[in-house]
C-alpha cells in the first residue's frame, strides 16, 4: 500500500524518497523487519558481510566518479574477519 513517501511491506511501513530521478529506501525501516527494537544490530551484522561490501565497492566503482578503489581494497580485505567493525 502507497501513502505519503511510504509503503507497507509485511506490515512494517518503509519510507521512501525520491531525489531527482533516483529513488531511495530506508534500510533501517527494512531492518525493523528483523529487529523492530534495534534495527542498527542487523544493519551492523549485514554491514560486517565481505559480499555486501564488496557490492557496496562495486556499485561505488560504477556510480562514484571520486570513488578512491585502492583505499577500498584495503577495507575490503578485512570485511567478514571477527576483528571487522
Amino acid at each position: 500500500m502507497l501513502k505519503n513517501n511510504q509503503i507497507e511491506v509485511n506490515g512494517i511501513d518503509i519510507k521512501y524518497k525520491k531525489i531527482n530521478k533516483a529513488e531511495y529506501i530506508s534500510l533501517t525501516d527494512i531492518a525493523r523487519y528483523a529487529n523492530s527494537k534495534e534495527p542498527k544490530v542487523p544493519i551492523q551484522t549485514w554491514m560486517r558481510n565481505k559480499d555486501v561490501i564488496s557490492y557496496l565497492g562495486l556499485w561505488e566503482k560504477l556510480n562514484n566518479p571520486d570513488f578512491k578503489g585502492i583505499e577500498f581494497t584495503t577495507f575490503e580485505n578485512q570485511a567478514g574477519k571477527n576483528s571487522f567493525i
